[in-house]
């Protein structure tokens, strides 16, 4: 048994690998998460500049909270427990926790508004091929009630 030459069928024909990975891809879905993601990633940004990214930028909703309390941005970062010499940083946890809930939110909103104007569309659409379908019906019994 020699080695030389040998070579796995998955490499023996990689036009197969290809075209499976070119259908897959081609479906739509995939590029459609692709693209979610990156719109994710940058609304990430518009919610750290609100809320704060949890590290040096406050955002405008601690520069609130600083008006309201004292004039200064109240920074959560140092916020914490210490438990047998151990610091435990509550106050990032409540930053990412609001910027989650934010973006939780805001996304939710999003999407209950895309079904919204779908469900409208799709209803608008099928009220008019009602229509038409009454229509040729009528036509094609020789009536013409309207």
């Amino acid at each position: 048994m020699t080695y030389i030459g040998y070579m796995p069928k998955a490499i023996e024909k990689p036009s197969k690998v290809v075209k499976e990975f070119r259908e897959f891809i081609d479906r739509g879905n995939v590029v459609e998460i692709g693209v979610a993601f990156v719109m994710g990633a940058t609304f990430k940004t518009i919610i750290d500049a609100f809320a704060g990214d949890g590290k040096d930028n406050q955002g405008i909703l601690g520069g609130i909270l600083g008006a309201i309390f004292g004039g200064q941005q109240p920074n959560f970062n140092d916020k914490g427990l210490t438990l047998n010499g151990s610091f435990l940083p509550f106050g990032t946890l409540l930053s990412a926790i609001i910027n989650f809930l934010l973006v939780a939110f805001v996304m939710f909103t999003i999407v209950k508004l895309y079904n919204k104007f779908r469900s409208a569309a799709a209803a608008s659409s099928t009220n008019d091929l009602l229509a038409e379908i009454r229509d040729e019906l009528r036509k094609s019994n020789g009536t013409s009630h309207s």
